[in-house]
């Protein structure tokens, strides 16, 4: 093993050095085996134990590696999404919470006619609908391929809107003063084809859910949504009671 040398003389402490190396060397993806040891780690670095637990410990705080009383600290994976079902959901917020950011590659955003989607929407096939498609992102990771469409006369307005870092629901009621209040939705697996795969950037052994939800304001339908989500980072959670069972109806944004 190379040692790796501090600087001694400078005004930053030893603890604080040895954290900005880690750091860079997690970004390289140095450790995607294995993450060393305490020992080794002062081996490494020429420094004190109590140097190595001080940098070990911002990185525990930071969420960049995972270690517990007599386990061999390891590299902390993505946080998984977590969807609770019975609530109403928010993807962007749910990804956020996690401490990433949550951003999106508008693929499509036009007006267009889809009659099987104009029928789940309980409107007339020929109806014009505002059909929005985005790649999702947890920081640089790609997420889910999120397919959205909404009745134009609702809508209209939300046509140049830079859904980059912007919440569908939260500039819907902005702009339209359309608040989605319920809904339903099914959650189902999936094995997605090269093309999704491609785009969500997943080998071919995972796999993905599918998400179709039928937004509500109030009794009205206003949405019909089917999102694509990878199933590796992304888990549906669910509340349940001797007395009430399980509540299986969810909606997102």
């Amino acid at each position: 093993m190379t040692a790796r040398t501090l600087d001694r003389l400078a005004v930053e402490p030893l603890w604080a050095q040895l954290l900005h190396d880690l750091r860079h060397r997690l970004e390289q993806d140095e450790f995607a085996d294995s993450f060393p040891g305490e020992l080794a780690l002062v081996d490494e670095y020429g420094v004190s134990r109590h140097t190595v637990r001080e940098a070990m410990r911002r990185l525990r705080e930071e969420g960049l590696v995972i270690a517990g009383r007599g386990r061999a600290p390891r590299r902390a994976g993505p946080a998984e999404i977590e969807q609770p079902l019975g609530e109403i959901f928010s993807l962007f917020s749910a990804v956020e919470a996690t401490g990433r950011v949550q951003r999106s590659v508008v693929r499509t955003l036009d007006v267009r006619a889809d009659g099987v989607v104009a029928a789940r929407l309980g409107l007339e096939e020929s109806t014009p609908l505002v059909h929005l498609e985005r790649l999702r992102f947890a920081d640089a990771e790609p997420l889910a391929v999120d397919r959205v469409w909404l009745p134009e006369r609702l809508a209209a307005p939300l046509l140049d809107v830079d859904f980059g870092r912007t919440a569908l629901y939260t500039v819907y009621a902005a702009r339209c003063g359309v608040r989605v209040t319920g809904g339903s939705e099914r959650v189902r697996a999936t094995v997605p084809g090269a093309a999704e795969r491609e785009l969500l950037g997943i080998p071919p052994d995972v796999a993905a859910f599918v998400i179709d939800r039928l937004g509500c304001a109030g009794e009205r339908p206003v949405e019909w949504r089917q999102t694509l989500v990878r199933a590796d980072r992304f888990s549906v959670t669910a509340r349940f009671s001797a007395r009430d069972g399980y509540r299986m109806d969810a909606v997102g944004s």
